[in-house]
């Protein structure tokens, strides 16, 4: 056999890898795109809590400060999102706290744009929140 002979087979036999792995990467980035679109519901300039995990069930939303959250999500949140507006000089994060009038020990603290589906600690413990400048 040829070198040229040799090549033209050993290219041959790439090109099956090259459209396997071009597959591979199409399919990773549907998956990486998914992702995206699973976002919480929560609108601009609001911080959000639901009563369930994955932002499922009623949500909760405040644009301010609460001292002492609603019966129905006090002690039942389990999910939450800041969707807060973020400049100089603007309390940007947020802190939530077990007891009311931001009492007892923080919970969870949420930095601009932070979703979290759900945390162990923090779950079904909030009763009030404050807007901050840091955690």
């Amino acid at each position: 056999m040829t070198q040229t002979q040799t090549q033209a087979k050993t290219k041959t036999r790439r090109k099956p890898l090259a459209l396997l792995a071009a597959a591979l990467l199409a399919v990773a980035g549907a998956f990486a795109t998914g992702a995206v679109a699973t976002a919480a519901d929560c609108p601009s300039g609001e911080f959000c809590t639901w009563e369930h995990a994955n932002f499922d069930g009623q949500r909760a939303n405040w644009s301010g400060d609460d001292g002492w959250w609603e019966s129905w999500i006090a002690d039942t949140d389990s999910s939450w999102a800041n969707h807060g507006i973020s400049g100089p000089g603007v309390k940007d994060h947020v802190i939530v706290y077990e007891d009311a009038w931001q009492g007892g020990a923080a919970t969870l603290c949420l930095t601009p744009g932070q979703e979290v589906g759900y945390n162990g600690v923090a779950n079904d413990r909030g009763d009030s929140h404050t807007w901050a400048m840091s955690c």
